[in-house]
């Protein structure tokens, strides 16, 4: 028997699946290799879930032991993996959210999950969805989705969407500023619940920090607003934590972080740790009580993923980890603001913890998307990876490294960003 290490298919071969031109090889932590030995600094944790950076160890081990006892139940057997993950994640959730389901193996079928859950419950059918939000790949999610350009070519789609403008600040839909506006981006929802609606409102669906839609920070004030909102008419409050939960913002979720208890959480992405699906649906007890044919997958709770997010939580617990994650994402974003005061094309440095967004802006302060990708090439150049906001159609750059990125790190990041910028300029 012979073993080979090379690469079966060259970029050559897979060009028609649309993939990138590189390919990597090999992960250790916060780096990766392509198959020329050239070294990067993900900044993008794979697609954003690879929490604790490529082969952590101890994640690694959990699976490799796993492996050998049980690689695979059905959802009519417990496991002792999954039956950790939900005691874990009921521990250490916002104390509203008392149940677990781990029924969905990624992020699109756990938020379809979370809406259904708020449909019966209430009886109702619209779901709310602010501009630019992203919910996921699946025809409902698509079709839920905050942006046309994810809409528009599919004939069918699903209905009840209602979309609002969301909280960002730096392009204010009502044209106001966070210290006067009084809060218009909830208020005004009550119009388009009045007259865009179908009259008959589930749920908001919401990102706390929009992910793919810019990495919009909300302004303070605005998710305990909208939680009041929400109360005040019956309607399901979920947050979707599928980016920004288990420590990303530097608090175990981004609900810590804005002091807000939804009445739904969704999480997935960085739940494993190192990039196993899995995906879980956090309730209230008045909304956990439904037929659970009515959402189940296959591969749901697999038992080597859970294994591996009972390792990943495990990890993420530990004393000093949200600090160290809180501190290097000071760094980081201290640094890109330095380079914003030098650099007018940086129209707007935000973030919290290690998820931060760069808006690239023309002269005037519009849009530049053909920049940002320049300066995403020019990143890549530099060995730093980096993604484009809204799937490559805006002009933020994301920047959302492994939670165990060091200080050192953080500075050698922002240090090849400085040459990017000049580089371009």
């Amino acid at each position: 028997m012979t073993t080979t290490t090379e690469p079966l298919a060259g970029p050559q071969d897979v060009a028609q699946y649309q993939l990138g031109e590189t390919l990597l090889v090999h992960g250790e932590g916060v780096r990766a290799w392509d198959s020329e030995g050239r070294e990067y600094l993900d900044c993008v944790s794979g697609t954003f879930n690879l929490l604790l950076g490529h082969g952590h160890p101890e994640v690694m081990a959990a699976v490799r032991e796993q492996s050998e006892r049980l690689v695979f139940a059905s959802s009519s057997f417990q496991t002792g993996p999954t039956n950790r993950v939900m005691q874990e994640l009921a521990a250490i959730s916002p104390s509203n959210l008392t149940r677990v389901n781990l029924r969905s193996a990624g992020g699109s079928t756990a938020n379809e999950g979370a809406i259904k859950m708020a449909q019966l419950h209430t009886g109702r059918r619209d779901v709310i969805v602010p501009f630019r939000g992203h919910l996921g790949q699946t025809i409902a999610m698509a079709s839920l989705n905050g942006t046309t350009r994810m809409r528009a070519p599919f004939p069918h789609r699903y209905p009840g969407a209602l979309h609002v403008p969301g909280p960002y600040c730096f392009r204010c839909f009502y044209r106001q500023s966070p210290d006067s506006c009084g809060m218009l981006c909830v208020e005004r929802i009550e119009d388009f619940i009045t007259y865009a609606s179908s009259g008959s409102v589930a749920c908001v669906v919401i990102e706390p920090i929009s992910g793919v839609g810019g990495n919009i920070v909300p302004p303070p004030g605005y998710l305990p607003e909208l939680r009041r909102f929400c109360d005040e008419r019956e309607i399901v409050l979920i947050f979707d934590e599928i980016q920004t939960g288990l420590g990303r913002t530097g608090r175990m979720f981004a609900a810590d972080h804005f002091g807000v208890q939804p009445h739904m959480m969704t999480l997935s992405k960085g739940l494993t740790g190192s990039g196993l699906p899995l995906a879980a649906i956090l309730t209230e007890e008045r909304m956990a009580d439904w037929d659970r044919s009515l959402h189940s997958f296959t591969y749901g709770g697999h038992t080597l993923s859970a294994a591996a997010a009972v390792a990943t939580l495990q990890v993420v617990q530990r004393p000093g980890f949200l600090e160290n994650v809180r501190a290097s994402g000071g760094v980081l974003l201290g640094r890109l603001r330095e380079l914003q005061a030098e650099h007018p094309v940086l129209g707007d440095v935000r973030g919290v913890g290690l998820m931060l967004g760069v808006e690239i802006v023309e002269p005037g302060g519009g849009k530049a998307v053909r920049r940002a990708h320049d300066y995403q090439r020019a990143l890549q150049d530099r060995g730093v990876l980096t993604r484009v906001s809204e799937h490559g159609a805006g002009n933020a750059i994301e920047l959302r490294p492994p939670l165990i990125l060091t200080p050192e790190d953080a500075h050698l990041i922002a240090d090849r960003f400085a040459e990017a910028l000049e580089a371009v300029e």
